[in-house]
């Protein structure tokens, strides 16, 4: 068996998500193509790309939610079939919050169930999961709303809601598939901000699968292309200024690349 040197070749310090060589076919349909990819702590990764690259799977392999076909994933130093440390991760799958909406619980009940999915059996909470359901509500500015039923909230402080229930378990790294579809553009500025604060006052290094690159190259400091190959992987400038990646996304988004 090959060593885990052996997989990545040189490992880098702060890497928290390798990806080598990653194949991933639907049938006989090649979704993606020779990936690699790495993440490192601090990250605040936007992934984006034309329609069908394959951004939302990649995301999938990485999370262990679609199977590894070809090629390896490591998370936190240890290969995916391997990993158990789930709580060093938060998730918030593409429309959590349009799936919540008829959902009969608070917002508080909501955030918990990202703590109990980690208990075992009986499943309860004690007086600090409560703190920490709090906690979680206050980072994203919902704290107001605890014993509001999730259907009662707008689509973005929904969306906040869920954000809270993946980061309650205090993860390293926080995924997000397409956290804005549906939301007006003030509510979207807002959730980025929000994001950019989770990522640098509470060192929660950000991944985000996101068509709004618009707005969002604003905060990212990575951005990563996808077209079923990995066209681009590099920072914020180097992004802008790439003529491939302009060419891949010509006609599709108008890109912002300057900061405030």
């Amino acid at each position: 068996m090959k060593t885990l040197r052996e997989v990545l070749g040189v490992i880098t310090d702060g890497v928290q998500v390798a990806v080598k060589k990653v194949d991933f076919s639907y049938g006989a349909t090649h979704v993606l193509i020779d990936i690699d990819l790495a993440i490192t702590q601090g990250d605040f990764l936007a992934i984006i790309g034309p329609n069908g690259s394959g951004k939302s799977t990649l995301l999938k392999i990485i999370l262990g939610l679609l199977p590894v076909q070809q090629g390896n994933v490591i998370l936190f130093g240890q290969e995916l079939a391997r990993f158990s440390q789930w709580s060093k991760i938060g998730y918030v799958p593409q429309k959590a919050a349009h799936s919540g909406a008829f959902f009969p619980a608070s917002a508080a009940e909501v955030v918990s169930m990202g703590l109990l999915s980690t208990k075992k059996f009986p499943k309860f909470l004690g007086r600090q999961d409560k703190e920490s359901v709090e906690s979680a509500l206050e980072r994203v500015n919902m704290e107001a709303f605890k014993t509001r039923r999730i259907g009662e909230l707008s689509g973005g402080q929904q969306q906040r809601v869920f954000i809270a229930r993946a980061i309650v378990n205090e993860p390293e790294i926080l995924f997000l598939d397409e956290p804005t579809a549906g939301v007006d553009a003030e509510t979207q500025q807002r959730f980025y901000d929000m994001l950019d604060m989770l990522n640098k006052d509470h060192n929660i290094t950000i991944v985000m699968v996101t068509h709004d690159v618009g707005v969002v190259t604003k905060h990212v400091n990575k951005v990563a292309c996808l077209n079923q190959r990995l066209v681009f992987h590099g920072t914020h400038d180097e992004f802008c200024s790439s003529a491939v990646v302009q060419d891949i996304l010509k006609g599709e988004h108008h890109l912002v690349c300057h900061r405030h």
